[in-house]
């Protein structure tokens, strides 16, 4: 096995690992969510430059050239437009739902060959990815209905309570939603972490739904996983904002930006993407001591007898 993949990391091994994987595979990664995720984006782009999007350069009312470009982003346009931009978000929503495990597990799968030292090509494992179409799905679905109630029942909570409390005094409302903002923002934060590594489970374990074994794997580790989280999104949302920033002054909301966003967001998920499974392998290594089995089966096994 590869020594990276074989001994616990800390917190800034973590990020390099990430790095310098998605740096030298980087073309094998890339052309896992292009293949899956690129024909959705492709659809998008013909949509809105059938419904009247120009494609170099969108501009909309104003006296100078930046108020063009702003309002671009603001005007409304024509109801063809604004149809092709709703279908458009409607595609690229349920690419993501459908799609989007599929590639984050053909990821996963090639982490896992390079984690064994064994050759892989992009077809082999998106195919083996779809070999847990369901479970991953199914499982996703379920991982989406659990984050979904418990932020809505803090938000409900937190508006009552804040409510109430106003009916006292409208200091003591503000002060008690700030409070339980605080304090269910870190349970759900806590919450989700622990939870989140189910996927891991469905793909290479083969455990579903995988929230107990989430469970297990996270033990100890939920604050440095949480602080890499937040790196991981820090990361993304400066380089899409910065190029969505800059690129914007000069086209406005084209087509060409659409495209070119959505290329970085591929880029963006793909790094994210290499960062969890590196996590999750790390985790595995943690808990699951598959160092140390690797070992046994090395004794048991020699390499000269194999020869």
């Amino acid at each position: 096995m590869d020594s990276k993949f074989t001994k616990p990391k800390g917190f800034g091994e973590i990020l390099d690992h990430t790095f310098s994987l998605s740096k030298s595979r980087f073309k094998d990664f890339f052309m896992i969510f292009l293949i899956l995720l690129g024909p959705i984006y492709l659809l998008q782009a013909i949509i809105q430059l059938a419904t009247g999007t120009s494609f170099f350069r969108e501009v909309g009312s104003g006296g100078t050239w930046y108020e063009q470009i702003l309002t671009s982003f603001t005007e409304t346009g024509t109801i063809e437009s604004s149809i092709g931009e709703d279908i458009g978000l409607i595609l690229i929503g349920l690419g993501a739902v459908i799609l989007g495990p599929v590639a984050e597990g053909a990821i996963l799968f090639a982490l896992n060959h390079l984690r064994k030292q064994e050759n892989f090509n992009v077809s082999s494992v998106i195919k083996q990815a779809f070999s847990r179409f369901w479970p991953m799905l199914g499982s996703s679905i379920l991982f989406g209905i659990m984050i979904l109630a418990i932020v809505l029942i803090p938000i409900l909570v937190v508006a009552f309570s804040g409510a109430f409390g106003a009916m006292a005094s409208p200091i003591l409302g503000i002060l008690l939603a700030v409070v339980l903002f605080l304090v269910f923002g870190i349970i759900i934060a806590f919450l989700t972490t622990r939870w989140s590594f189910y996927f891991g489970s469905v793909v290479i374990d083969r455990k579903s739904p995988g929230f107990g074994r989430s469970w297990r794997l996270t033990r100890g580790r939920t604050w440095t996983l949480i602080g890499l989280y937040i790196i991981f999104y820090l990361i993304i949302s400066i380089v899409s904002f910065a190029v969505e920033a800059t690129l914007g002054i000069a086209l406005g909301n084209s087509v060409l930006l659409s495209i070119i966003s959505n290329l970085v967001t591929l880029i963006t998920t793909m790094i994210f993407s290499v960062g969890y499974g590196v996590i999750y392998f790390d985790l595995k290594v943690r808990h699951d001591a598959d160092d140390l089995k690797e070992l046994l089966d090395d004794y048991d096994n020699p390499p000269l007898l194999n020869k």
